[in-house]
């Protein structure tokens, strides 16, 4: 591992533990070189994963992809990055553990939709906004009464 202070390539690792709920270790290494700390992370390299579009295309599955779209849904509202690396790993998890090789856009994009809706309502609505098309009002309206009613039902 390179250091990204001095580019020396020698490095002890001070501490190791668990991240991302398991699926990667963190590494606190020391550079031999300069003596400045940094940290890495060691991760499975997974089987490739092919993104089936609306329109027919293949895409390799980029799951930082998925987490700028659920960044820009979050934005400027109360939610942790924390929760955000949370959400993208479980979808991350269950996009591969699908075991197909290949998973359409759509499957996504519901659980984005899914998590959404658990983490934060303004939020959901503003992914829906853009991976439903919502192309007028009332369409926007709909899905928005959807969420109402289920919201008062979840009272009761």
């Amino acid at each position: 591992m390179r250091c990204q202070y001095c580019n020396c390539t020698e490095s002890k690792v001070i501490d190791s533990r668990p991240a991302e709920e398991g699926n990667s270790i963190r590494r606190r290494r020391e550079c031999i070189g300069c003596g400045r700390r940094f940290t890495t992370y060691e991760k499975i390299e997974l089987a490739p994963l092919m993104v089936v579009k609306r329109d027919g295309r293949r895409e390799a599955f980029d799951v930082q992809k998925v987490k700028s779209g659920i960044l820009h849904a979050c934005e400027k509202l109360p939610v942790s990055m924390q929760q955000i690396d949370e959400m993208t790993a479980r979808i991350e998890q269950a996009a591969y553990n699908s075991m197909e090789g290949e998973i359409p856009s759509q499957r996504i994009g519901d659980m984005v939709m899914d998590e959404l809706k658990r983490l934060n309502d303004v939020a959901y609505v503003r992914f829906a906004a853009v991976y439903r098309k919502f192309t007028d009002l009332g369409t926007f309206m709909q899905e928005l009464q959807k969420l109402v009613n289920e919201s008062k039902d979840a009272e009761r």
